[in-house]
């Protein structure tokens, strides 16, 4: 019996040893080409990074491209490792692609965002600190995602849009030329004369900082209603002081019709009605 077990470790012992003769110089040469691959990767990335930079493609994307490079390069020198070892690939790609083509399904919807947000970044229809409207939101970007978009409100609320439905809808950007129009509308009865009307929004729009005085400030009738007159105010300003010159203008509209008494028509009704300060 002791002879049968001593037999067997012998038997065993070869057996390690013929494996370990066989298998150790496979071992050894995978070991140093994934050594030498990683650190070529690593440079292959830096330099697909400072590329991207010379050519300014987007610093939000540079490192998502950068970083994708590097994993594909991975996963393949992993791969050329594993058949080193003499793994047969064709089973160990079919299961990578099956979930892969799973993982694809279950991500359909944020895929979609991704695409969108490399268009996005790719084609700049935008960029960060740009006034934008999307739909009815309204906002300056404060970051540009590869799934989504952050918005910041004049009233200083976060809105996070996906970039799918940015993708897909009328994307206004009132910062894209450098200026924005004001459009400002102001009710006036048909009894007021529209010339001096006129005369006393184009004196107080010169006196307000945040109205440019290029491109002239438009001023006229926009509309004929029942019972007054639409006029239209559209003065030029820069995009990020546009609530603040909106309200401003506003408000010297109303102090100058109060001080040159000029009377305003209430939508409501005919009536006509004094403004106060």
């Amino acid at each position: 019996m002791t002879t049968d077990i001593s037999s067997k470790l012998k038997s065993y012992g070869e057996l390690a040893m013929d494996n370990i003769i066989h298998f150790a110089p496979k071992v050894l040469l995978a070991a140093i080409i994934l050594w030498i691959g990683f650190k070529l990767i690593n440079r292959v990335g830096k330099l697909v990074s400072n590329t991207l930079e010379k050519v300014q493609v987007s610093e939000t994307l540079r490192p998502f491209i950068s970083s994708l490079v590097e994993t594909v390069l991975k996963i393949s020198l992993l791969l050329i490792g594993v058949s080193i070892l003499g793994a047969k690939l064709s089973g160990l790609i079919t299961l990578v692609a099956a979930m892969g083509f799973a993982v694809g399904i279950a991500l359909q919807g944020s895929l979609g965002n991704f695409a969108s947000g490399i268009l996005i970044l790719f084609l700049k229809p935008y960029e960060v600190g740009d006034w934008i409207q999307i739909d009815d939101k309204f906002g300056s970007v404060e970051e540009i995602g590869i799934f989504s978009t952050s918005l910041i409100t004049p009233g200083s609320k976060t809105l996070i849009v996906p970039n799918a439905k940015i993708t897909d809808d009328v994307v206004t950007n009132y910062s894209k030329k450098g200026i924005v129009r004001l459009e400002l509308n102001i009710h006036i009865p048909y009894s007021e004369d529209f010339p001096n009307v006129k005369q006393i929004i184009e004196k107080e729009l010169t006196k307000l900082p945040n109205i440019l005085n290029e491109p002239i400030p438009e001023i006229g009738i926009e509309n004929f209603d029942s019972h007054n007159i639409l006029l239209a105010v559209r003065p030029f300003v820069l995009p990020d002081e546009y609530w603040k010159a909106t309200f401003e203008t506003n408000e010297a509209i109303k102090r100058a019709f109060s001080e040159n008494g000029i009377k305003v028509a209430y939508s409501e009704g005919v009536e006509l009605g004094s403004i106060g300060k």
